[in-house]
């Protein structure tokens, strides 16, 4: 009877590997497409995407128009009441959210799961497009959006991952314009140096 149990656990956990090996390259390629669908619905039509950046430990896809910097979507996440929450937000220059996607979810179905669409919603204080990220906070911590109805757990975690996104792009900024300022003084200096040097 043991050795029965032992044969059908083998056979079915081979099965069950097969079907992952399977399937392995779908499920990748699926949420590549999905990846890929979320960044362009958060940024404005027309521009152009550059390739991902790794920044503060979070992947950021600028997005530019002219030459010009005008929109960042980052993929950010932050651990809910169910488990991790995975977001593709997009924000632009001025750090105002512009949209989001809700690409991973674990919460509570009717409670957190509400998070896909409750923060886009025209109601009351439940809409966070428009507005400035890094500092949102649920009226019960003493900020401006309304958080959902018994979900605060999940709502304060969606903010705080909508929030790690603006600090990536705000140290990216501050990396470019120091950049930039060293670029700047540079010949200046050299200047300088061949000024003494004569």
């Amino acid at each position: 009877m043991v050795l029965s149990l032992v044969i059908i656990s083998m056979v079915a956990a081979g099965a069950l590997a097969g079907v992952y090996i399977l399937t392995e390259k779908n499920i990748a390629l699926q949420e590549a497409q999905k990846q890929q669908a979320a960044i362009l619905a958060v940024l404005p039509e027309g521009c152009t995407v550059a390739e991902p950046e790794e920044v503060e430990g979070l992947t950021i896809y600028k997005a530019f128009k002219d030459d010009q910097w005008i929109a960042t979507a980052v993929e950010t996440s932050e651990v809910g009441f169910d488990g991790p929450q995975v977001i593709m937000v997009g924000l632009d220059a001025e750090g105002k959210v512009l949209d989001y996607v809700v690409l991973k979810q674990t919460e509570t179905p009717g409670l957190g799961a509400h998070i896909d669409h409750w923060f886009k919603d025209a109601i009351g204080n439940r809409s966070i497009i428009g507005k400035k990220a890094g500092a949102l906070a649920v009226t019960k911590d003493g900020g401006e959006v309304d958080a959902i109805t018994a979900a605060t757990i999940s709502s304060r975690a969606f903010l705080k991952a909508i929030n790690k996104a603006y600090a990536a792009i705000a140290a990216q900024s501050v990396e470019a314009a120091t950049g930039a300022s060293q670029l700047q003084e540079q010949p200046a200096e050299e200047a300088q140096e061949t000024e003494e040097t004569l």
